[in-house]
């Protein structure tokens, strides 16, 4: 068993549902600091949510240079979303299973493996570099899977207060789609959300001449919506999206026009748009509709983009030399822990083993995904200390 396998298993058999971090980083923590991280934790939340973080820190080596050491941080999450009925799951969720080659057991995907191999990658990395000139660093949360504002956001605002300069981030969010290395994230959309509550007068269906039927006055408008065009999106983004998860309207009787319908929207959108843009544009098409509503507003996340650079191509270089694969890069998806360190970092990207598996009933990673993963953190640690 390798070293990557016997942490990830570690990892996995600790319950660390979130935001419960199951001293999944005191085992970490026990094989940072002998590498020389000074390790810090952070907890946050009220006491009924009580989230743990770790910011583990190495300092690089000057060694007469006359540029500024780099820094390049690792970033990943111990939580894992729940794991649904127990009978469902073939082997028990905590407990690492090997069945056909495959490693089962929650998180495996998402994100234990990443994580396990970071560490190791740092280990072997260090080992053979005792005094690199690159600073490491190590941000891992229990609260990624939940609300994630107490986890990255707060280590984040944090690090700004102080002044820390991060200049290369790599977080191991499962990104790969057949083998390790195919994918990675070179940026997310943003995330904005909307519940908006149009207005009428309710009253019996026999008489409409005395009501306002909200639904009536939104259909109109809803059309609108659906066919505009937000923007056309650019080289790395598709077009902003706006859709529809939810409407609700009716008191239930067949004979009473409603007196309020209730529309819980979303808008996915590109570095073309902004949040205010998009409030502004959406505001002015109800407006000119006369339309009586309340609408409160969601930001989720920021869109971020790291264009083809001197992470990118470190990335792009280890994936080659450790698999021969041309690797992909994209902005689909959701979003991920990246939107905060985007706001204190220049160059952010997502890149982990595959995801087919996430946050389903017996999730499970190819044992073989394993090592490439680490060998390829590895490499990109030994591109960034080369320059």
């Amino acid at each position: 068993m390798t070293r990557t396998l016997q942490l990830t298993e570690q990892l996995i058999s600790r319950p660390s549902v979130t935001p419960d971090d199951a001293d999944c980083q005191r085992i970490l923590i026990a094989r940072l600091e002998p590498l020389g991280f000074v390790c810090e934790t952070i907890v946050s939340g009220p006491a009924d949510f009580r989230v743990t973080n770790l910011w583990a820190k190495r300092l690089g080596v000057q060694s007469g240079l006359p540029l500024p050491i780099k820094t390049l941080v690792f970033v990943g999450h111990t939580d894992v979303v729940p794991t649904g009925p127990l009978d469902q799951w073939t082997s028990h969720p905590f407990t690492p299973t090997h069945r056909d080659g495959r490693l089962y057991g929650r998180g495996s995907s998402d994100m234990k493996t990443s994580i396990a191999a970071f560490v190791v990658a740092l280990e072997e990395f260090i080992a053979a570099n005792t005094d690199p000139a690159l600073s490491i660093a190590l941000l891992l949360t229990s609260d990624e899977e939940g609300p994630a504002t107490d986890g990255t956001a707060v280590v984040c605002k944090l690090l700004q207060e102080r002044g820390e300069v991060l200049d290369y981030c790599i977080v191991g969010e499962p990104t790969s789609v057949e083998r390790t290395g195919d994918m990675i994230k070179n940026g997310r959309r943003g995330t904005l959300s909307g519940k908006w509550v149009v207005k009428g007068i309710q009253g019996h269906i026999a008489y409409p001449h005395l009501a306002e039927n909200p639904i009536h006055a939104l259909a109109p408008v809803l059309a609108e919506l659906v066919s505009t065009e937000w923007d056309k999106g650019n080289t790395f983004f598709p077009a902003t999206s706006w859709q529809v998860s939810n409407i609700h309207g009716g008191t239930g009787a067949s004979n009473v026009i409603p007196g309020t319908v209730t529309v819980d929207f979303n808008f996915r959108f590109s570095t073309e748009s902004t949040a205010e843009s998009l409030k502004t544009r959406l505001h002015t098409i109800l407006d000119r509709h006369g339309l009586k509503y309340d609408l409160s507003w969601t930001l989720g996340g920021l869109p971020f983009l790291t264009t083809p650079g001197t992470l990118v191509s470190a990335v792009q270089a280890a994936i080659r030399a450790e698999t021969g694969i041309e690797t992909q890069l994209s902005t689909t998806g959701g979003t991920s822990d990246g939107r905060f360190m985007a706001q204190i970092c220049s160059q952010v990207i997502e890149f982990g083993p595959p995801n087919a598996t996430i946050h389903k009933i017996d999730e499970n990673l190819a044992v073989a995904d394993i090592e490439p993963l680490k060998n390829i953190y590895r490499r990109v640690l030994e591109n960034l200390g080369a320059l």
